[in-house]
């Protein structure tokens, strides 16, 4: 098969994606890795192809695959391959709704996903307006990914007596001078631990890490058995969403699990053989033009999940 990689200039050198295209290689396929960052796009006078512009037009790629970050120019191109009838890996939508957390929230409650109640704002002190009794806070950017810029907000007070919106977690906080959207949603009580679940390939693996919000924390992370309730989940939300590699972040609160973020092409660290599923999920996807929209672990695969994992 040949394949196109969009690797953001962020993931140029790291193991995910760069290791699956080795692999594939070695496999035999023919693989093509742009960087969408560092390349000139030709967006007309077609007649004169080169470039990137060419390598969509021709349509000799049986799939194309985006690594992205938030606001990469690879996005763009990925719907350009798609809008010409092309196969990506994950579908461009879907890569486009979980990359603005606003919208996944709005997607998530259309759907009756247990995520937190969600505001939006352009600017941190607006959030004062929310009710005094949801507070605290959790206030991240819309775009935002990594954890970077994610702040605890405990009272409507440090919200405009504070320049930075409250407490860091990591990076530095959101603002004005940002130009981008906000959300904020009502703090979930947890051990202080999230659960980050992968997908590929029609199975799930749930690792635990410190929470973003408690960065102190010596946290091993590691594989950890998945919970029945928390394998559905995770289908309902590939089905959902439309995504076939994807990772999801899990808060275990009282009143149960909470979805409190939604990746696409995540990192799948700790998962077993990871760089080998990847690559067969990317050809399995390939061949079979897309899941349109079905998401990589579906309802009928999540049975088949709590076989490694616990209660």
């Amino acid at each position: 098969m040949r394949l196109c990689f969009l690797v953001e200039e962020q993931y140029r050198h790291d193991g995910m994606p760069l290791d699956v295209v080795r692999q594939l290689a070695a496999w035999g396929h023919q693989v093509d890795v742009i960087r969408p960052g560092g390349s000139l796009i030709r967006l007309s006078e077609f007649s004169e192809l080169s470039g990137l512009s060419a390598a969509v037009q021709s349509g000799a790629h049986d799939a194309w695959v985006l690594k992205t970050v938030s606001g990469g120019p690879g996005l763009t191109l990925l719907e350009g391959a798609a809008a010409l009838g092309l196969t990506t890996v994950n579908d461009a939508r879907a890569i486009r709704t979980v990359r603005d957390k606003a919208l996944t929230a709005l997607v998530a409650q259309q759907h009756g996903l247990p995520m937190p109640v969600t505001y939006a704002a352009a600017r941190p002190e607006l959030f004062a307006e929310v009710p005094e009794e949801q507070f605290p806070l959790v206030v991240k950017p819309a775009a935002g990914s990594s954890g970077r810029g994610v702040r605890l907000v405990r009272t409507p007070g440090q919200l405009t007596s504070s320049g930075d919106g409250g407490e860091a977690a990591s990076g530095p906080g959101p603002g004005p001078e940002d130009g981008g959207l906000l959300i904020a949603q009502p703090y979930v009580p947890n051990s202080g631990t999230d659960l980050k679940v992968y997908c590929v390939g029609g199975e799930a693996f749930a690792t635990v890490r410190a929470s973003p919000l408690r960065p102190e924390l010596a946290v091993d992370e590691r594989l950890v058995p998945l919970p029945r309730e928390v394998a559905g989940l995770a289908a309902e939300i590939g089905a959902v969403f439309g995504l076939d590699l994807y990772g999801i972040d899990v808060l275990l609160g009282p009143d149960g699990p909470v979805v409190v973020d939604v990746n696409d092409f995540p990192s799948f660290r700790k998962v077993p053989d990871a760089v080998a599923r990847v690559a067969r999920a990317v050809l399995d996807l390939a061949r079979a033009g897309g899941a349109g929209g079905h998401g990589g672990l579906t309802p009928q695969a999540a049975a088949f999940v709590p076989a490694q994992a616990g209660t």
